[in-house]
This record gives C-alpha cells, sequence and structure tokens, in this order.
C-alpha cells in the first residue's frame, strides 16, 4: 500500500507515495469527469446530467482506494486534511483565474441514522477544511438526506438511480448561486445528480462536484 514514513512529506504523505497515487489527469469531460477528449462526452451531450461540472482529483485505483476506505470506516479522520489540500493545491489553486468561485460549499448530506454509525461526515470533514482555507461559505444544514437507504456501492446502476431519487430535501432558497457539492468518491454519479437536481429546484444557477476520487470504467 502506503509507506509510513511521513517525514519530509507534505500533506502526510511522502513524496515516493504522493507519485504514486492514480492522479486524475488525462483528458476527460468536463461536465461528468469519465475519459473523453477534453469535450463534453456523448453520454452528457445525449442525456445531460443536473450538475454542471466535475472536478476530480485521482481515479478510483489502487492505492488511493484503500487510503479513502481506511479514512471512512477507520476513523482516520487525519486524512481528511490530506485529501483537502491536494485537492485546493491541484485543482483549485491550479484553476485558470477567470473560473467562477462557488457562493456555497456543500458536502454529500447523510442521513442521522447513518452518521449515528460512522460518527462523522467523511465529506463534510474534507468540505470544511476547503471553505475555510478558500474562504467560501460552508452550508451543511440547508439540504437533509430525508430517507436511509441502502448503501449506493451495494447497488448496479438502475437500483442506484431508483435508490437516490427524491431522498434530498433543500429548504433555503438558492436563487442564482453558483455552488460546489464536495463528496469522497463518485461512482455512477446517481447520488450528485440527484443532489444537484434538488438545489437547481430550488433555484441554483450552477452546481459542480468536487470530488477526491473518480471511479471509471473498467476496459473490457
Amino acid at each position: 500500500m502506503l509507506c509510513a514514513n511521513h517525514k519530509g512529506g507534505e500533506y502526510g504523505l511522502c513524496s515516493d507515495c504522493q507519485q504514486s497515487l492514480p492522479w486524475h489527469i488525462a483528458p476527460k469531460c468536463p461536465q461528468c469527469g469519465l475519459l473523453s477528449d477534453g469535450h463534453i462526452c456523448g453520454h452528457c451531450l445525449q442525456s445531460a446530467p443536473s450538475f454542471d461540472a466535475t472536478r476530480a482529483l485521482f481515479s478510483y485505483d489502487y492505492p488511493l482506494d484503500r487510503l479513502l476506505q481506511h479514512y471512512k470506516y477507520k476513523e482516520s479522520l487525519h486524512l481528511a486534511d490530506t485529501f483537502a489540500s491536494l485537492f485546493i493545491k491541484n485543482l483549485l489553486d491550479a484553476a485558470p483565474n477567470n473560473h467562477t468561485q462557488p457562493d456555497l460549499i456543500m458536502p454529500m448530506p447523510m442521513h442521522n441514522e447513518r452518521l449515528k454509525q460512522r460518527g462523522f461526515n467523511q465529506a463534510l470533514e474534507i468540505a470544511r477544511l476547503i471553505s475555510k482555507h478558500r474562504q467560501i461559505k460552508l452550508d451543511f444544514t440547508s439540504c437533509q438526506r430525508t430517507r436511509l437507504t441502502p448503501p449506493q456501492a451495494s447497488l448496479p446502476l438502475k437500483e442506484r438511480i431508483k435508490n437516490i431519487r427524491g431522498v434530498f430535501q433543500c429548504d433555503k432558497n438558492l436563487q442564482g448561486l453558483n455552488i460546489a457539492l464536495v463528496d469522497d468518491v463518485m461512482t455512477t454519479g446517481a447520488s450528485l445528480n440527484e443532489l444537484a437536481k434538488t438545489l437547481k429546484q430550488a433555484g441554483a444557477a450552477h452546481v459542480e462536484c468536487w470530488v477526491i476520487a473518480r471511479t471509471l470504467p473498467r476496459p473490457h
């Protein structure tokens, strides 16, 4: 996996370990984050998602997948700082000056029962750090997950879409706002799409997905 030597390395990882991570740097669709020629992919043109753009730091591959699992299920909260810092340095600080800064950062909401089980919302911890560093207002109360559903990772694509439909509720007028949604992993994008749809219904003008890792289709 990764070495245990944190000395001399930024962000809690030595330079060799940082280089071994699966950086998501290949040309990709700016809307969904899947590999393409750098333009909007055919799938997004044919069936546009509710979110407008995706920024992904890594591909969800070894050893990053193990690192994220350690963060979520082993209460390794220090890794939130690692992920947030790398995201800021490589995706936000490197963005063109004309890129619009969001008005709000919102983490993927977690149902209260799931929050009790895990003890923390992994997306919120990362969002909190990005918000503080970039001085963008953090909002983790206006949008809630109203139904406890089976974990998305346990379901096939069609079931994921059905599973997540209508589970979010937004109590805030978001008229004309640009919003960044933060999550740890984007797999099919079903959850982020449903959340973006809810925010657009509340008036949001532009919704981006800011994720630590993007799952890419396996080559046949």
